[in-house]
C-alpha cells in the first residue's frame, strides 16, 4: 500500500511496536499500513461516519488484517477507553474540532503516551492549547502536497518553556531545524500578505485601517521567522 505524502509522514512518526487508535480513519489506510509493515502491533480504526468505516473494514479484510485492526463507529474518542492504545492519531480536521475532541475525553488522552496530530487550521491556538494542557511538541514536520501545506506534530506529555508568538505561528521545532518546507511556506505567505496590503492601501475606512495593521503585524511575524534561516 502506497500512502500519500501527508499520510506517509504521519505514519513515519509512529513508534515501532505501538498500539494505535486512528480517529477519523476514513478508508483505514494509515492503520492498515502501520500493521501491514509491522510498525504497529495492533490498531483501532475509528470514524464518526458509517460509510467511510465500512470502506475501512473492506480494506482491512482485503489485506487479511481483521485480527489486528478493529473498527469502531465513534464520535472522536468517545468509544475509546483509557489505556486501550498508547498512540492516538488525529489528522485532517480543523484545529477547533481537534481541540474539542481532545477536551471531551481527557481521561483517554491522559493515558496515551503519544499523540500524532495534524490540524488543518488554527495552528497558533492549537500549539498554545497543547502547552496549556501539559503536552510537549517533541517533533514537528511539514508536508507540501497538492498545493497545500500541512503541519504534523508528534506530541508527548511534558513541560517546556512557553512558545513565543512566532513559535506559536510557525512551530518551534520547525524553526529550530530550519525546515525547508516551512521556509517555502513563509515565502508564499509573505507574498500573499504583501498583495493583500497593496490592495487594502487603495481603500479607506476604520475597518480597512484595522485590517492593514493586522496584515502588517503578520508580515513582521513572517520576517522574524525567516531570521531563523539566517543563523
Amino acid at each position: 500500500m502506497e500512502l500519500s505524502k501527508r499520510l506517509a509522514m504521519i505514519a513515519s512518526l509512529v513508534t515501532e511496536g505501538a498500539s494505535v487508535a486512528d480517529i477519523g480513519t476514513d478508508h483505514g489506510y494509515v492503520p492498515i499500513y502501520l500493521v501491514k509493515n509491522n510498525i504497529a502491533s495492533k490498531a483501532i480504526a475509528m470514524d464518526i461516519n458509517g460509510g467511510p468505516l465500512l470502506r475501512a473494514k473492506e480494506n482491512i479484510i482485503k489485506y487479511n488484517l481483521e485480527n489486528k485492526i478493529e473498527t469502531r463507529l465513534s464520535d472522536g474518542l468517545e468509544q475509546l477507553e483509557p489505556g486501550e492504545t498508547d498512540t492516538i492519531i488525529i489528522a485532517g480536521m480543523g484545529g477547533d474540532l481537534m481541540m474539542a475532541i481532545l477536551d471531551r475525553k481527557k481521561e483517554v488522552v491522559k493515558e496515551a503516551t503519544t499523540l500524532i496530530l495534524q490540524p488543518q487550521s488554527k495552528w497558533p491556538l492549537f500549539r498554545r492549547y497543547l502547552h496549556h494542557e501539559g503536552f510537549k511538541i517533541q517533533k514537528e514536520e511539514m508536508v507540501f502536497e497538492d498545493g497545500k501545506f500541512y503541519f504534523i506534530m508528534h506530541v508527548m506529555k511534558g513541560e517546556e518553556k512557553p512558545y513565543s508568538e512566532v513559535e506559536e505561528h510557525f512551530g518551534r521545532r520547525l524553526l529550530e531545524s530550519k525546515n525547508p518546507i516551512l521556509l517555502n511556506y513563509l515565502k508564499r505567505e509573505s507574498q500573499i500578505k504583501e498583495n493583500i496590503l497593496a490592495s487594502l492601501g487603495e481603500q479607506k475606512g476604520d475597518k480597512i485601517q484595522n485590517r492593514i495593521e493586522e496584515v502588517k503585524k503578520e508580515i513582521l511575524l513572517i520576517r522574524e521567522a525567516e531570521k531563523a534561516y539566517e543563523m
